[in-house]
Order: structure tokens, then sequence, then C-alpha cells
């Protein structure tokens, strides 16, 4: 009898410990992957996505018109998060009366941002990054910060001033994450090539290093696409692979990537462009692979459209991922309403649980 007790007890200390614990550690339920219950048919017969993952959307976190010397009077866009030290620095394209440079905001917790402005100028006359120095990707070797950014000798007429192609990734170094950032004009990571996929732009995107070696998850176009650039030395020149990640017909541009531990699985946001009237961002798209140079043009998701945003029913601009505790935080932007104009854009933010959990079919 005595036995008896003693193991009720100890049983009924151990189900009462599960329940506290429980209470105090919830299950992570994070975020999945399933099938999309109606697919977009475009114009063109572009491929759409099968799958979606919808991010929660925050809303406006960031509004063009509040950096300093007009710097971004005209719109913010094209957003690079990183974080070092817990704080987070956004790089993001400001449009002003010159032209569009990469402008600084910094931030502690991703909703209430300082502006800092133009951490770029424009190039000299001729040079490649003359009409504009934006869109700065940057990477840490440890000591030097490393900024790949996107620069062009052309753009649209005033007031817009809208880059145009070629579209040229260039470089900038630092020995701090808010600079100042020093253009290694001696540098020329890769350029455009006429008769391939990369003709008219070949633009920076996310770094990843995989052993001795560094990818970079590059824009192209022809047609829009992602492909990947190698290098063992950042400041030296990359090697383009031969052909894209995903065909050219996907319409995909830009890169921000999150490895989930749980499945082992890469995950590359990326915006997709659609066509209504005429082309324009319309959406977040996600892919995922297990390895990093094999990828199938069918596993993909959308993550962010005018269903699940709050305040941009038809744009949604490139993303910029970052992980935050348990979830993961989007940074895009938008120009909000119906509008699908290039200007005028304002900064969001949205949220996806962790972990990220792949199709069950």
């Amino acid at each position: 009898m005595k036995i008896n007790k003693l193991l009720f007890i100890l049983v009924l200390g151990f189900c009462f410990s599960s329940l506290i614990n429980s209470y105090a550690n919830p299950p992570k339920k994070g975020s999945q992957i399933v099938r999309a219950t109606d697919i977009l048919k475009y114009p063109d017969n572009r491929p759409a996505a099968s799958y979606r993952l919808d991010a929660k959307d925050q809303g406006v976190v960031f509004r063009h018109g509040t950096g300093p010397r007009q710097c971004d009077s005209l719109g913010a866009r094209d957003v690079w998060v990183f974080e070092n030290k817990g704080t987070y620095y956004m790089h993001y394209d400001g449009a002003g009366p010159r032209g569009w440079l990469c402008c600084l905001a910094t931030s502690k917790d991703l909703v209430s941002w300082v502006t800092k402005g133009p951490v770029l100028d424009f190039g000299a006359k001729n040079e490649d990054d003359c009409a504009s120095a934006s869109y700065g990707v940057t990477y840490l070797d440890g000591k030097t910060w490393h900024m790949f950014y996107l620069g062009t000798p052309h753009t649209s007429p005033a007031p817009d001033l809208i880059p145009a192609f070629p579209y040229l990734t260039m470089k900038a170094k630092s020995n701090s994450p808010e600079g100042p950032w020093i253009k290694q004009k001696e540098v020329t990571p890769f350029r455009c090539k006429p008769g391939t996929y990369y003709q008219e732009t070949a633009s920076p995107g996310h770094i990843i290093k995989q052993g001795d070696e560094y990818l970079m998850f590059f824009s192209a176009s022809m047609k829009r696409t992602i492909s990947i650039a190698r290098t063992r030395n950042l400041n030296g020149p990359w090697a383009l692979d031969p052909a894209p990640i995903v065909s050219p017909e996907e319409q995909v541009e830009n890169s921000s990537l999150y490895f989930e531990p749980t499945n082992k699985t890469w995950f590359l946001f990326t915006n997709h462009i659609g066509l209504e009237g005429f082309e324009y961002t319309d959406a977040i798209w996600v892919y995922w692979t297990k390895d990093l140079n094999k990828w199938n043009a069918a596993d993909k998701a959308i993550v962010m459209d005018g269903k699940n945003c709050t305040w941009s029913r038809k744009c949604i601009g490139l993303p910029s991922v970052v992980k935050v505790g348990n979830r993961l935080a989007i940074i895009y932007d938008a120009p909000g309403g119906d509008s699908k104009s290039h200007m005028k854009r304002d900064v969001g933010l949205a949220w996806l649980d962790l972990p990220i959990s792949l199709p069950k079919e």
C-alpha cells in the first residue's frame, strides 16, 4: 500500500511538472507551407506559385520623406536589413531630388527607426555609378565590412530618376556597419555580358559562405531571374554560373536567404514580377532547397501579396529577412493602396513564426 501511494505521488508530481513546463515553454507551432486554394493566372502564362506561406503583416514601420536633406522625399524602397551587436541597420534606396542613393536607418526593434541619410554618393561623370549608387548588400568577414551595391549611369527622366539598365555590381568597404563606406573603384566583381542571361542586369544579392567559397545570389536579366556568382576573394572577381538557379520565365529578382535548422532547408525570399496592364512587383515569393546549388522551380510559395498585406493591395516590393528570436522578420517596401508606382514607397514589416515547415504532401 505504501509503495502504491508513493508511486501515485511520483506520477502526480511528474504530471504536474509536465503541465507547468508546457505552459512555461509552449510548443513551437511555426509556419507551414500549404497548398494554395486558388492559383493566379497571368495573361502571358508566366509561372505561378502553387503554395502559400502567409506572413502576418504588421504594417508600415518607416515612411519616406523622413530622411535628412530630402534624401528620401520621393520614396524609400529596396531594403537590405542586417543586425550587429543588438542594432538593426537598414540600407534603403532613398529617392531624392538628385536621384537614388543608398541611405541608412538604424533601429533596436525593427519598428522605430533613426534616419542617418545617404552612405554613398554619386560617382563622377561617366563612372558606372554616376546616376545611382543604391541597394547596398553587406557581408562581414570577421573584421572588414564589405558592401556590394547597385550602380548605373542611366535613369528615367526627372523628377523620378528611376535607375535604368544596366544594373551593375560595385564594391565598397568599411570598418563599421554604420560606415563611412569607401568605394573600391579598382574592384570589379562582375559585369553584364551581351548574349547571356545577365546581359542587362547583374546586380548584387545575398552572400553565403560555404567552406572557403563565397556564393552571391545575384539578380540577372534579359528576363528576370537569380543566379550564383562565386569567389574566394571578396575583393576580387567573381565567376558567374553558366545558368541561373531557376528559369528566367519565373520572373523573380533580388534575394534574401534564411536557413531553417530543424529541417536543414534553405529558404530564398525574392520579389516576383506580375503582369496586369504592365509589369510590376506583385508579391514576395520564397523558394526552398536543401542544396544551395540545386533548386526546383516548383518548390515555391507566396509569402506576401495583396491578400495578406494590410496596406498595399497591388504592389509589394523586394524583401529582406532577419531572424529575431523565434520569428523571422520580413522587411519590404510598397506604395500602398492600389498603386503600382515605383515612387512614394514606404517600408513595411511582416513576420513568420519559426520553424518553417515544408509542405506535407
